[in-house]
């Protein structure tokens, strides 16, 4: 029960990350974050850890912690008192997100295909110096890389619909929300924006 995930939001309520439950006892017991309940629909209140020993007294359910002297309830969101920046983390540079930055289109003729039916293509070919980064690579269906080949897209009479850029540093948030036990993240995470990382 203490490995269980509690949502972390920052001093400004935006959901910044994911810790365990032993990790957000020391972080309310140290003064450092408080536990946010959901008291129904958009209510929320705030618990120091005092006050959440109270509550959990006067309230308790199933999924309790027990010490010694009392039991306590298990928190499910934590807002932290100091910290109000967004955690931010590189987007990898790897094929499923050069993907994911141009929505599975074709570069050059702008029709969408299925990831196995996109190359990725250098814009400045290697071997007339261009590299292998942001800048350079896009999505490409087969029939425009293999039009394209290792010429510039001018020469070919092309032309990019998009100059590719790196994406912008995003916060990446690991979330699942199967069970009951993470409905109140609800409130606090757009799905549209927190986005789990993509592998190789």
């Amino acid at each position: 029960m203490l490995d269980r995930q509690v949502l972390v939001l920052n001093r400004l309520w935006q959901a910044i990350n994911v810790c365990t439950v032993r990790r957000a006892f020391t972080l309310v017991c140290q003064g450092h974050a408080q536990v946010v309940f959901a008291a129904g629909g958009n209510n929320f209140r705030t618990h120091d850890f005092e006050s959440w020993r109270d509550f959990s007294h006067r309230e308790p359910e199933d999924e309790m912690v027990h010490t010694i002297a009392f039991k306590i309830r298990v928190p499910r969101i934590i807002v932290l008192m100091i910290f109000d920046r967004l955690p931010k983390k590189e987007v990898k540079f790897t094929r499923a997100n050069i993907f994911e930055r141009d929505k599975n289109t074709c570069q050059y003729c702008g029709k969408v295909f299925d990831k196995r039916d996109l190359n990725l293509d250098h814009v400045i070919p290697r071997d007339k110096g261009g590299v292998t980064t942001w800048e350079n690579i896009v999505c490409s269906c087969i029939a425009c890389n293999t039009r394209k080949g290792n010429r510039l897209a001018h020469q070919v009479h092309m032309q990019l619909i998009r100059k590719p850029v790196r994406p912008k540093w995003r916060p990446f948030i690991n979330i699942t929300f199967d069970g009951q036990h993470h409905e109140s993240w609800r409130h606090f995470v757009d799905l549209a924006y927190w986005n789990v990382e993509l592998g190789d």
